[in-house]
């Protein structure tokens, strides 16, 4: 076999090393995205210009929530939002549509004190999609019906089923809190 011949069987088997190695890099990266981020994964991958932009979005929405300071719940700090959120519970019978605001503002509340920023909803979204990819969607239910009671377009029932919504976040937030 001649030195040419073997140079480019050598070139070929890297070039389909190199290929293999990136494909690998890429499912690897895939899988990851998709267990950490659940359900959010597809809706980025949906709602993205390609499914490499949805995966790069991801990619700088870990790696912002990484550099956030999540701090556990004290156990006094879990009790007393547990008491707050039985209060808000309360507070639906006579006035639902002030119970499902404070249920805004407690769960807002929480994501502050645990280290997530709270500045506007989109950005709330980004940070808590990291690590509660799996109830995103409650909470954004939670948010168009709260938006829909501040303009008065919610029956008690859709008001009823926000509070289910912000219930759902709440309490995985406030178990992944520990103080426990």
């Amino acid at each position: 076999m001649s030195t040419g011949t073997l140079i480019a069987i050598v070139v070929v088997v890297v070039l389909v090393l190199i290929v293999v190695a990136t494909g690998l890099r890429l499912t690897m990266r895939r899988r990851h995205l998709r267990e950490r981020f659940g359900p959010e994964y597809e809706r980025a991958v949906e709602s993205g210009d390609s499914r490499l932009a949805a995966e790069r979005e991801l990619k700088e929405r870990e790696t912002e929530h990484d550099a956030l300071e999540i701090k556990p719940l004290s156990g006094a700090a879990h009790d007393r939002y547990a008491q707050d959120w039985m209060r808000v519970q309360e507070e639906f019978v006579d006035r639902p549509d002030r119970a499902v605001d404070d249920a805004d503002r407690l769960v807002t509340r929480l994501m502050s004190e645990r280290g997530y920023p709270t500045e506007d909803f989109d950005q709330q979204l980004r940070h808590l999609s990291v690590e509660h990819g799996q109830t995103l969607e409650h909470y954004r239910a939670a948010h168009e019906i709260t938006a829909r009671s501040d303009r008065d377009e919610a029956s008690t029932e859709e008001l009823r089923s926000a509070m289910v919504h912000y219930r759902t976040l709440f309490d995985e937030l406030l178990e992944a809190g520990g103080g426990r």
